[in-house]
């Protein structure tokens, strides 16, 4: 069974003014899964009022923090010595979220004890090797 740590973090939608608010969002990392993270936001942070999910690369992450990343519907910079950008890109719009770039540290030094940086391959099968023995293959 894999480890799945959550960790809550406050983030602040950023809008024209005075559209912007904060919210909280859960960060997610699942061993199973070791190359994917996932940001939760609570179905009052969403239009239409249900739990919303996106998942992407523990390195764009990783790598966000010190240098602007990303190249799809993700993208991840940094905003000051403090601050950090997730941007969420969708066909319904746009969202610019700032977090505490200590929070994402801490969360990802929290991963880094379920599945080290590099070793994830080797996670992945052994995830799937343990599957099939289970199954009886």
């Amino acid at each position: 069974m894999s480890a799945v740590i959550d960790h809550i973090a406050q983030a602040r939608l950023i809008a024209q003014p005075p559209a912007g608010r904060t919210l909280s969002a859960a960060l997610r990392y699942d061993g199973g899964d070791p190359l994917a993270v996932r940001l939760v936001f609570p179905a009052d942070a969403s239009l239409d009022g249900a739990e919303v999910t996106w998942a992407f690369a523990r390195d764009l992450l990783i790598e966000g923090l010190r240098a602007p990343s990303g190249d799809g519907d993700v993208h991840v910079w940094p905003c000051g010595p403090d601050r950090t950008v997730i941007e969420l890109r969708s066909p319904e719009g746009v969202a610019l979220l700032e977090f505490r770039s200590a929070d994402l540290r801490h969360f990802l030094l929290r991963s880094y004890d379920v599945v080290a940086p590099g070793k994830e391959p080797l996670r992945l099968g052994l995830e799937r090797g343990l599957a099939a023995l289970l199954r009886g293959v």
